[in-house]
């Protein structure tokens, strides 16, 4: 190694401490009776020439104490010590934790490093992390969104007539009511206030089998849908690939997928239209950068899932246009549990940088 090279690698800050606090938030419009409330697992990474990169990970319902476990008693011995790079530490530390599993709790919890040492780069280097990725969008568009199946039929035209006086040309809400004709109606319902310009995306949180899928299909199909999203159980790869065969509506899914591998299944079996993966789950923003460019190589289109303050950062580094997900007043600033300035900011449908640097995210204490 020449001496430059050498001294280029003595001189990489490396990381002596990742922290972690747990932050559970009531939800101002509850997801129903199993979702109340939002937990996000806030993380600092600390780097032997004084820096720090601050992060979290998050989990709407299941295991935020096994993620802070994990990033408390197996991620920061193990990356005490390594150079604070993002993928190299990434790759290393999903090697370690696979034997607890690929993806799942340890993907989530593994964002929580992830994101700090994007963070700490960005804000090394004077920028923004979407100017250190490379903007490529000035803004992205914002679709409205509400986990709203517990709603009432007025309840659901109500913030339908939300998101359209607020500007939104695209919408999705939840189907997957015991009866379809329910489901009919509310859709039809929403599709009245729409109009026949505006989209509108259905979600099924996994509530049906293939069978029940295809019946709905027939159903719901007539109301000009953009796409139906996750209606299987996101593990059957089997009933996808059939389903795509056969369905008149594009097909999303994504949330449920924790890895590269898993994208790529599904890409590969021709089982998917349109992927989601959602930055937290799969792992932060080294993951999801490699999963966007194995769909842009295969001409699948990419929706990230959830997380509008993050999502919208990264959807404005991406080649092509993309829609941001906004579920009604559930982002980190209308929670109140930011300590500063949003990183974004939603204007007519559409979010855009407000200029903080690295990812822009600090949480208040005392949560």
């Amino acid at each position: 190694m020449s001496a430059p090279a050498a001294e280029a690698v003595r001189t990489v800050p490396r990381i002596t401490e990742l922290s972690s606090r747990l932050i559970t938030v009531p939800l101002r419009r509850h997801w129903g009776a199993e979702a109340p409330e939002n937990h996000l697992i806030v993380t600092e990474i600390q780097t032997d020439d004084g820096g720090a990169g601050h992060g979290f990970s998050w989990t709407p319902t299941i295991g935020p104490q096994a993620v802070k476990a994990l990033l408390d008693h197996d991620i920061a011995p193990f990356i005490t010590g390594l150079p604070a790079h993002p993928e190299t530490v990434w790759d290393a530390l999903w090697k370690r934790l696979h034997e607890a599993g690929g993806g799942g709790l340890t993907t989530i919890a593994m964002a929580g490093a992830d994101l700090a040492l994007w963070d700490l780069q960005a804000r090394r280097a004077g920028t923004t992390v979407t100017g250190l990725l490379g903007q490529r969008q000035e803004s992205a568009e914002v679709y409205g969104s509400g986990v709203n199946l517990h709603y009432t039929l007025e309840e659901l035209v109500a913030q339908t007539e939300r998101w359209v006086a607020a500007g939104h040309q695209a919408v999705k809400i939840k189907v997957g009511k015991p009866d379809l004709r329910e489901d009919a109606e509310r859709v039809a319902a929403v599709r009245s206030v729409l109009g026949p310009h505006r989209r509108l995306m259905i979600d099924a949180n996994q509530r049906w089998d293939l069978p029940a899928t295809l019946r709905a299909l027939d159903v719901l199909s007539e109301f000009g849908l953009d796409w139906l999203e996750e209606p299987i159980r996101a593990d059957d790869l089997w009933a996808y690939r059939r389903l795509r065969k056969h369905s008149p509506v594009p097909i999303a899914l994504g949330e449920n997928l924790h890895t590269i591998y898993r994208f790529r299944d599904f890409i590969e079996a021709e089982a998917v239209d349109i992927i989601q993966p959602n930055i937290v789950r799969v792992g932060g923003i080294t993951p999801f950068r490699r999963i966007v460019e194995l769909a842009r190589t295969n001409s699948i289109r990419v929706m990230p899932h959830l997380l509008p303050e993050l999502s919208g950062q990264l959807a404005l580094t991406l080649a092509e246009p993309t829609l941001v997900e906004d579920v009604e007043e559930a982002s980190f600033e209308q929670l109140g549990i930011l300590d500063g300035p949003s990183p974004v900011r939603f204007t007519d449908s559409r979010v855009a940088l407000t200029g903080q640097p690295g990812l822009g995210f600090r949480f208040r204490n005392g949560l």
